[in-house]
């Protein structure tokens, strides 16, 4: 997704492309820009309209669709079939993306992909736009005044990806993606549910979030407290909190090298 004054975009990877991935991705662009655009023009992809517009006859936008449109807050315009030029935009960014292919065969799982198409949805964002003569980044917040505020979020999460769910293994971490994250010890062999915000990946236990950890590429990934308590329940028990904090001080950054 592209804003019309600014020009800054927004890119997701997906492993789909149906109707529930593309309601998702927006909720997750629209967090991104910190509103919704008044008015936002798709592609005729049939996700959107059961009917394109022609020459005799109006568009059918899909009734889903258009419940989410409802929802966010947000008009919808169909581009006309053949007519390029009226999503010129988005069309200047699918050449822009032509860039990524430098990393083929160079990643190592989905989490990777996602971590290198944020570096470079960043990254050209930066960048000074030939449209504007300025960084999209630099005319986001003059933008920012016109959009609509953003929906209530149990709206606005009930539109995203369904939670993942993985059992809190004897290390008292759960895996996403080939890399582990910690929990504290106490979930162990529980069944927690996990969501990914942006690159922030959340933990619920029955509904509490309980833990926060950035997507990352390195294989473990303990919470400082994660570590500590399973430290304190196991072979740490007759220990101190000093002591615990101390080696917990100077060891947890090993894992990054593993």
């Amino acid at each position: 997704m592209i804003l019309g004054y600014s020009r800054f975009k927004f890119i997701e990877p997906t492993l789909t492309k149906d109707q529930k991935v593309l309601f998702s991705s927006m909720a997750h662009g629209f967090e991104t820009f910190g509103g919704v655009p008044k008015e936002i023009w798709f592609d005729n992809m049939r996700t959107v309209v059961d009917r394109a517009k022609t020459q005799f006859t109006q568009v059918v936008f899909n009734q889903t669709f258009y419940h989410f449109s409802k929802d966010m807050a947000f008009h919808p315009i169909a581009c006309r079939p053949y007519r390029p030029q009226t999503k010129g935009k988005v069309e200047a960014l699918a050449k822009l993306t032509e860039r990524l292919r430098v990393y083929d065969y160079e990643i190592d799982g989905y989490e990777d992909i996602f971590s290198i198409v944020k570096q470079f949805q960043d990254e050209i964002n930066e960048e000074i736009s030939q449209a504007t003569d300025f960084a999209p980044n630099d005319l986001l917040l003059n933008e920012k005044e016109y959009l609509t505020p953003l929906p209530d979020k149990s709206i606005l999460y009930a539109y995203q990806e369904e939670l993942i769910e993985r059992k809190v293994s004897l290390e008292a971490m759960i895996t996403y993606g080939k890399v582990k994250y910690s929990v504290s010890a106490k979930y162990i062999g529980k069944v927690v549910r996990l969501e990914i915000l942006e690159d922030i990946l959340h933990i619920y236990y029955n509904q509490e979030l309980i833990r926060k950890h950035k997507i990352r590429i390195e294989k473990y990934n303990y919470h400082a407290k994660d570590a500590f308590d399973i430290l304190k329940s196991d072979v740490f028990k007759d220990k101190t909190d000093e002591d615990i904090l101390t080696y917990i001080e100077g060891n947890i950054n090993v894992y990054d090298d593993l």
